[in-house]
């Protein structure tokens, strides 16, 4: 085989060499410091390219320590948490093998995480460019347990429940009651809410018991955007 065909399988080869070095930074310097302690978890942070769902002109930012904005169909935006925050709410969830997850608002890279974690991941985007990216990101990493759905966030997919997780990737003011009615009866929900006026914004996990609300628990400070859809209703000006 001639030097010319060779080559791309050779820079192919060494690139993957580089970025999987970078996950391993990743995990040792932003991960393992501040308590993400869960070995499976941990290992999926290793396992998958974050780069392969964001666009290639931001493939640089794949392992920065902050969110990443990226942008759909006529400019509307998602705002991916940085590493740490999404590693400290998928432990926090506790995720076993067999369960239900649905991942709102992840863009596809927090789906991939769980497809090795649990037994099936409902992915929802209501960006269809958005969607795309994440099928092509799950595609190409073959997370066959992942479908990706694109309808309103706020409203969940009520069809493929109930979920034994979900997830909520940003800050929510209003609008989890339809997503609470798609938990199992002792399932979680996770998302980044203001628990109490003047508190900061915090990573809380609500659970259900045996089919009611049983508590909540904040489980990390975090910053986000309001999530499209979680917007709470404008006041009545008189």
């Amino acid at each position: 085989m001639s030097e010319a065909a060779v080559a791309p399988a050779r820079r192919e080869a060494e690139q993957g060499v580089a970025t999987a070095e970078l996950r391993r930074t990743m995990v040792d310097r932003q991960l393992r410091p501040y308590d993400v302690t869960d070995v499976p978890l941990i290992e999926q942070f290793l396992a998958v390219p974050r780069e392969l769902f964001l666009p290639e002109s931001q493939s640089a930012l794949a392992y920065s320590d902050l969110a990443v904005t990226v942008k759909g169909a006529g400019g509307r935006k998602r705002s991916l948490l940085p590493p740490l925050v999404l590693a400290r709410l998928l432990q926090g969830a506790a995720p076993r093998p067999g369960e239900k997850a649905l991942d709102i608002g992840g863009a596809g890279y927090s789906a991939a995480i769980l497809s090795g974690l649990v037994g099936e991941v409902v992915a929802l985007e209501s960006d269809p460019e958005l969607a795309a990216r994440a099928r092509a990101g799950l595609s190409a990493l073959g997370a066959g347990n992942v479908r990706v759905e694109t309808s309103p966030l706020e409203k969940g997919v009520p069809a493929a429940g109930p979920f034994d997780m979900i997830f909520v990737h940003g800050r929510v003011e209003s609008g989890l009651d339809a997503l609470f009615a798609q938990l199992t009866p002792n399932g979680r929900l996770l998302a980044i809410v203001t628990p109490e006026p003047g508190a900061g914004q915090q990573i809380v996990r609500f659970e259900r018991q045996d089919g009611r609300a049983a508590g909540q628990l904040p489980l990390l400070s975090a910053n986000a955007p309001v999530l499209e859809g979680f917007e709470k209703a404008p006041a009545f000006a008189f």
